[in-house]
């Protein structure tokens, strides 16, 4: 009698409550509300991890983080670093007594270092343009990095000395580079990527290398650290074949610098294994295609008996890791859309260990995540699922189930309604592949009613979503709507070959991958299909003006930061060689009916449907003349058609998250009011 009196005055203690744990939606200011996990390191003793925790700073409307350290356990979750500024890049001095991180309190980047023991903070160095890819040399005395050494401006035909006092116009800018901008930096400015080292515990950098090329790659010392190892492109025609890079050592007292690869493709993330004799590293045979399968390679440390171990692997390698012991790698690959870890001897053979390393895209369910593991084997992750943002995960040496240490979102996500998430496979109408995708559906679903359908499209092209939270797509959801978002032909993650039936051919049939969908899920019974609308930005921005250039079937499209034509974009973006190599094989001038027959401005005389474009102003990669090509082509013909201009923003819009709100809101609108 007296348990059940007892549990009577908890139920009705709690039934005020009740009321205010009902679920609201997740709205527009929730974005700022949002937090993940990135970067996990382990502490030297292999029961803590220390990663960076992200969020959103809602007065100056920027993307922050600081370092937290949490137990295996889950217990012990605490802040290392605060403020409302950037530490990233924790990094555990060998015997685990110091933790070197980057911040950017004082304005750059600087190598900051903690002292774990005592509590303490200090600053290395002062770097006048930051640093980058901290890493320990093995003595635990030096810390090496990358930083960049500025130029000085070329002037051409220098004015004569202008009169004391004089208002002149600025002097000319003078551009002989082909690679003068780039996306999310703006114009380059003279200077170059260098290498450094530094004594730990403060005094001034020294630079290790030398020349007019980038060394920007990460960076592993020699066992003796008497070496440093990276990755660069120092061949003369750097500027002509980008992806060319190799492995160097640097000797890291006379400068010295030795190439260890020869082969033509990329050669990049080196790192030495435990008993100093071998280096492994990734990359690939630049055969001059779309997507190319990245691989873990494994050679001497003096660049002989060279072996690729995951050439029989179907799939591109992300991040790994050498066992404590050397006789393994620890990698990321993506399959499916879903990011996973596996582990693999120096003969080949593979072990799958987890899933659902994810979480770190902010805005769109793109794929990504990282990892990292301790001396015990144990592995760290950020682990995500289709509800929520990246969260610190752990499992054992040999894999199996994650387990999640961190909840960093649960005082919001637990209390909104969220789109539920269902994955989908259908077959495409133009050759009956096999099409991988996700069906989001409206908060508060009723099964016996119909919903408008977004077709939302990735861009890329040779990219993948998957299971992941999206804000954006969530924010779709709770307004009414039903998304599709799906990884057509071109997609990665599908093995090289799926990737590749886009070659030279983009957009091609992911029309028909595309449509496939949305009658799949139509089929399925609660979609209105008087109702369909489709968005997408950079490469999905390109498939969504293609797509109403071919069907009237959508009332509305958002073409976002798209390729309208080819030609302009490929002598006016910022990686307009690539594009011309690997995309097409020719230049336009020599090839205009295939770049012609590519765009979609050849098909603009087709389209009725109304249609908004929204594009950074800023933005480099697929510049504002695309837009308003499309835009005024679309006025011509008098198409109901918008043009929205980001001000102060790259290719990148969610950079900010206010851009972002703003993204999906003139998306919304614009579907509601069609």
């Amino acid at each position: 009698m007296r348990v059940i009196l007892i549990l009577s005055m908890v139920l009705v203690g709690l039934m005020p409550f009740s009321a205010l744990a009902q679920k609201s939606n997740f709205e527009w200011l929730d974005v700022f509300e949002l937090e993940y996990a990135s970067d996990p390191q382990f502490t030297d003793d292999g029961k803590s991890i220390v990663y960076v925790r992200n969020f959103m700073d809602i007065m100056k409307d920027r993307k922050r983080s600081n370092l937290w350290r949490v137990d295996l356990d889950g217990g012990n979750h605490r802040p290392i670093t605060s403020g409302l500024n950037n530490n990233a890049s924790p990094r555990f001095s060998p015997d685990g007594s110091m933790l070197a991180y980057t911040s950017n309190a004082s304005g750059n980047n600087q190598v900051m270092m903690r002292l774990m023991d005592a509590g303490e903070t200090f600053e290395v160095a002062q770097l006048q343009n930051g640093a980058s890819r901290l890493t320990w040399s093995p003595d635990g005395q030096y810390i090496a990095f990358n930083a960049f050494v500025p130029g000085t401006d070329k002037t051409y035909a220098p004015l004569p000395n202008r009169p004391k006092g004089a208002e002149w116009a600025k002097n000319a800018i003078y551009i002989d580079k082909l690679q003068f901008r780039n996306d999310g930096r703006g114009f380059v400015k003279p200077g170059k990527s260098h290498v450094f080292v530094v004594p730990a515990m403060g005094g001034t950098p020294r630079q290790i290398t030398s020349g007019e090329f980038n060394h920007s790659s990460s960076l592993s010392w020699a066992a003796d650290g008497s070496m440093l190892y990276f990755s660069a492109n120092r061949h003369d025609n750097h500027e002509m074949e980008t992806r060319d890079s190799e492995i160097y050592s640097v000797d890291v007292n006379s400068g010295d610098i030795k190439v260890l690869t020869s082969r033509f493709g990329p050669d990049g993330n080196p790192s030495v294994s435990p008993n100093g004799n071998l280096i492994a590293y990734s990359g690939y045979d630049d055969k001059r295609m779309g997507a190319h399968n990245t691989n873990i390679y494994v050679m001497n440390v003096d660049g002989s008996d060279v072996r690729n171990i995951t050439g029989d692997m179907d799939r591109s390698i992300g991040g790994f890791y050498w066992s404590y012991n050397g006789r393994e790698l620890f990698y990321q690959y993506t399959d499916k859309g879903m990011g996973k870890i596996a582990k693999i001897d120096l003969k080949g053979k593979n072990t799958e260990l987890a899933d659902h390393v994810s979480g770190t895209s902010f805005g769109r369910p793109y794929a990504s995540g990282a990892f990292n593991v301790s001396s015990k084997g144990d592995i760290a992750l950020t682990y995500a699922t289709a509800m929520d943002q990246s969260n610190i995960g752990v499992t054992g040496s040999k894999g199996g189930d994650v387990k999640q240490i961190t909840d960093l979102n649960g005082e919001l996500l637990n209390h909104r309604k969220l789109g539920s998430v269902e994955e989908v496979w259908y077959k495409s109408s133009h050759d009956g592949i096999d099409i991988h995708g996700w069906l989001v559906k409206p908060v508060d679903f009723d099964p016996a009613k119909k919903y408008p359908l977004i077709l939302e499209i990735h861009g890329g092209p040779f990219s993948a979503y998957g299971p992941h939270f999206s804000a954006e797509i969530q924010l779709m959801a709770n307004a009414g709507y039903m998304v599709l978002y799906t990884n057509p032909r071109g997609s990665t993650s599908y093995g090289v070959d799926f990737a590749n039936l886009i070659h030279h051919d983009y957009p091609g049939n992911d029309y028909d991958d595309l449509m496939s969908g949305v009658d799949h899920v139509i089929a399925m019974g609660n979609v209105d299909a008087d109702k369909l609308y489709v968005t997408g930005g950079s490469g999905g921005g390109a498939l969504s003006a293609w797509i109403i250039g071919k069907t009237d079937r959508f009332k509305a499209a958002v073409v976002a930061k798209p390729v309208i034509n080819w030609t302009s974009f490929t002598l006016y973006s910022d990686m307009s060689l690539s594009a011309a190599k690997n995309w097409f094989g020719s230049m336009p001038w020599d090839d205009q009916e295939n770049y012609w027959r590519r765009s979609p401005l050849s098909l603009v005389g087709n389209v009725t449907t109304p249609t908004m474009l929204l594009t950074g102003e800023l933005d480099m990669r697929t510049p504002m003349p695309e837009s308003e090509q499309f835009f005024q082509a679309l006025k011509m013909q008098e198409v109901d058609a918008s043009l929205v201009r980001i001000p102060g923003s790259y290719h990148g819009i969610t950079t900010r998250p206010s851009n972002l709100i703003t993204k999906v809101q003139h998306i919304v609108k614009w579907f509601d009011e069609h």
